[in-house]
């Protein structure tokens, strides 16, 4: 049991624990030093997923903006701010998803909850604290045991499965970057798209929207007008062709699809042998 002078407390009542226990007096030095010299990550199987998924989903992107939207542009200038600009964003993207990856999120040491650490932190009569009873460490204030992570992460905010990693102390920096360069680069993707959308549009509705109707006006088909031959019929005015085509006097029925359609146009009738031939 602790010292009079304070107190500890924890969800399973643990006691304290001794030099003859799984974790001795130098684990937590030698584990604070692990930590520091060794690279952190998560052997998650969901969250290596993840990750994986969000590094392919960046780079298809990228090659979507720039072999899809960018390269066939005519505009030079446009075509090489655009692609510097959003493969910045997607460099910094990928950056900071790695930071916020590999870096320690503020994990707590392991078994640091011994007689020997507890007098080395010099407490004051009455004060509390609080030892986590699933990886035996002395929780600081505001500090969370993640349960992907197996151990206790200070100013824990959350296990975030896209980056492999908690969201805490040391790394939630990088996290906001890589949030914040995501956001970035999907807005000028959307931009993007939506310039592409309206040229797509504009160059359609110029070519063959714009042909069609004169054509219909002209009383010519496409072919005949490639061709440059000459008419043997008499030309209907514009409206009457355009009624021809439509049917009808103008009205909004002409931008409906469905007239004249039937449901009975459906139904097939059933084969009773080979196909049929009328002459």
């Amino acid at each position: 049991m602790p010292s009079s002078g304070h107190r500890l407390r924890d969800v399973e009542h643990h006691p304290l624990l001794t030099e003859n226990d799984s974790y001795d007096s130098s684990s937590s030095s030698s584990s604070e030093a692990d930590v520091a010299d060794r690279v952190w990550f998560i052997r998650d199987g969901c969250g290596m997923i993840c990750a994986v998924m969000t590094w392919l989903l960046v780079v298809y992107a990228d090659f979507v903006v720039t072999f899809v939207m960018l390269l066939p542009s005519k505009d030079f200038w446009y075509s090489v701010v655009n692609g510097v600009l959003f493969n910045c964003l997607a460099v910094l993207a990928l950056s900071s998803h790695l930071r916020t990856m590999l870096t320690d999120p503020g994990a707590v040491p392991k078994g640091n909850a011994t007689k020997e650490y507890m007098e080395s932190l010099q407490l004051k009569p009455g004060e509390v604290i609080y030892k986590c009873p699933k990886c035996c460490c002395i929780k600081p204030e505001r500090a969370h045991h993640c349960s992907i992570c197996k151990r206790c992460i200070r100013k824990m905010d959350h296990h975030c499965p896209w980056v492999n990693n908690c969201v805490g102390e040391k790394n939630q920096r990088f996290f906001v970057l890589f949030t914040m360069y995501i956001a970035l680069s999907s807005v000028h993707a959307l931009i993007l798209c939506g310039l592409q959308f309206v040229s797509c549009v504009r160059g359609q509705w110029t070519v063959m929207f714009g042909t069609q109707i004169h054509s219909i006006c002209n009383d010519e088909t496409e072919i005949e007008r490639l061709k440059s031959e000459k008419p043997t019929w008499e030309r209907r005015l514009r409206w009457e062709g355009m009624r021809s085509v439509f049917g009808g006097p103008p009205s909004l029925l002409w931008m409906n699809p469905f007239v004249g359609f039937q449901f009975g146009q459906l139904q097939t009738r059933p084969r009773k042998g080979g196909p049929e031939f009328s002459v």
